[in-house]
């Protein structure tokens, strides 16, 4: 029977994989359900990989990347097709919000704005095709007349993608690999595979060599496959630390290269000569973004214990007026969670916070005006202890824990105090002092007064937040090897 979802209406193939350049029938007839997260209604049912069709993807990417055009062309041929992809993205745009929406429940507003951006990263990696050193001439110490420390493309990846952000983890991902000549399965999470299906219509339409781009989606045992393929020389993933921890086992087994972007347990700390109004206000919108579901998101704040009360009433008033409901409708603030899974993760964290001792300030309950979809209301946790479950663990959910500190040191202390450390804020009127405080964070990322994360600078974390970094050149490097030459003379050709 045809397949009449609201996503089979916006993916041409989802029942089909693309390998090899061309979509093409799974070895077996199994599917995957996907959940519109503000009805629980299907929205489209994609093919499950199996075993076979991992072997067949990573043969057609190996293929493109030892025998085929792609890794032999120069930086600039390869970066024509990535602003070719860019132009795509753009026109396809509108369908990407909808199916972004659609499947993890982002609100169709904000799914709009960022899908409107989601070509940047190809254009600006397009761009370092002539301003990035892929060659680096050098006076040789040990004989030799012409040194030479040249970049080359780290082979065949595997690039495994969460379902909160599918397109701009593509994007982060797969531009730098295919500016570098790199070959790439992408295997995005089997709760949101759209933007993954619409990227692989789009590499079709742009004409990309046959296997330089493969996709297909399977479930968590079949993916762990793509991991230990001998095939395949990187992983690049995003996802939670559990799953980054078994990924970085297995690498290691084999000495396969990894870029690991995971989870994280953000602090933000307001210091005391900061409205608290303001900061309330900043934490409110930050935590709508996506119902809480951001890997950097801001979940822990820090101040002074002085100051404690008069936070929370605060935060009690904004995240209160925190309008909850569908995510395709106008005058909402926050979708649902992504999952009925997710939504029991949240319930989960928030019964364990109560049994802990930590007050309830808001929130805390589904939102009892919706009886169907994923939701729950906006929470904030106050007298948190910081070794409680809550403020240690990854929630992935509208919930905030708010510590009180004895002063700035103590602050710094409780912020550091984590197994993660992905993103911060520094909450204060003085940039001198944010700094001072910011350079004594053990954060990949720290904001001043705001939620911020830049990729055009770098983005990754420390601890068990990640290994490496994604977004320009910190991007780019991880999916190049460096070779050294030394030689006798100045070669006739040298590569670009």
């Amino acid at each position: 029977m045809a397949d009449t979802t609201t996503g089979s209406k916006l993916l041409a193939h989802p029942r089909e994989f693309f390998i090899g350049g061309e979509w093409s029938a799974p070895s077996s007839d199994g599917t995957i359900d996907v959940i519109t997260p503000s009805t629980e209604e299907l929205f489209v049912q994609v093919a499950r990989a199996q075993a076979a069709d991992i072997d067949r993807a990573v043969g057609a990417a190996r293929a493109a990347f030892d025998k085929g055009p792609w890794p032999r062309m120069t930086h600039a041929e390869r970066a024509g097709y990535l602003r070719e992809i860019a132009k795509q993205w753009t026109a396809r745009s509108g369908d990407l919000a909808t199916i972004w929406t659609s499947e993890m429940g982002i609100l169709k507003s904000m799914a709009d704005l960022h899908a409107r951006f989601i070509a940047v990263p190809y254009n600006s990696y397009a761009a370092l095709a002539d301003t990035f050193a892929f060659e680096e001439r050098h006076k040789p110490r040990a004989g030799g007349k012409v040194g030479l420390l040249v970049r080359e493309p780290v082979g065949v990846v595997a690039a495994i993608i969460a379902w909160n952000g599918p397109a701009p983890m593509i994007a982060q991902k797969v531009a730098p690999a295919l500016l570098a000549g790199c070959t790439v399965i992408l295997k995005p999470a089997p709760e949101a595979p759209g933007a993954a299906y619409l990227f692989a219509q789009i590499c079709e339409a742009v004409g990309l060599p046959p296997g330089v781009v493969n996709v297909l989606t399977a479930e968590r045992d079949v993916s762990e496959l793509l991991v230990r393929h001998p095939g395949v020389d990187k992983v690049t993933f995003t996802g939670s630390s559990a799953a980054g921890k078994r990924i970085a086992a297995i690498c290691g087994e084999r000495i396969a290269r990894c870029t690991l972007e995971l989870g994280g347990k953000s602090p933000a700390i307001v210091l005391d000569d900061y409205d608290l109004d303001a900061a309330a206000e900043t934490l409110s919108g930050t935590i709508r973004m996506m119902t809480g579901q951001i890997c950097s998101m801001l979940t822990r704040v820090i101040v002074n214990r002085r100051r404690q009360d008069e936070l929370l009433e605060a935060m009690k008033a904004s995240f209160s007026s925190i309008r909850v409901g569908d995510p395709f409708a106008e005058g909402i603030d926050m979708g649902p969670l992504a999952m009925s899974r997710q939504r029991d993760r949240v319930e989960g964290y928030i019964s364990k916070g109560i049994a802990d001792g930590a007050r309830l300030v808001t929130g805390g309950r589904r939102p009892p005006h919706l009886d169907r979809g994923f939701y729950v209301e906006p929470t904030v946790f106050g007298n948190v202890d910081n070794r409680t479950a809550i403020a240690q663990e990854e929630i992935f959910g509208p919930v905030i824990s708010v510590i009180p500190a004895d002063d700035e040191a103590h602050a710094i202390a409780i912020a550091n105090d984590s197994p993660y450390g992905l993103n911060a804020t520094v909450f204060t009127k003085d940039a001198e002092r944010a700094y001072r405080v910011a350079r004594q964070l053990q954060s990949g990322t720290v904001g001043h007064n705001a939620f911020r994360t830049d990729y055009t600078i770098g983005f990754g974390g420390f601890k068990q937040s990640g290994i490496g970094r994604e977004g320009s050149t910190e991007g780019l490097l991880p999916f190049l090897e460096t070779k050294t030459v030394i030689l006798e003379g100045n070669p006739a050709h040298v590569y670009d």
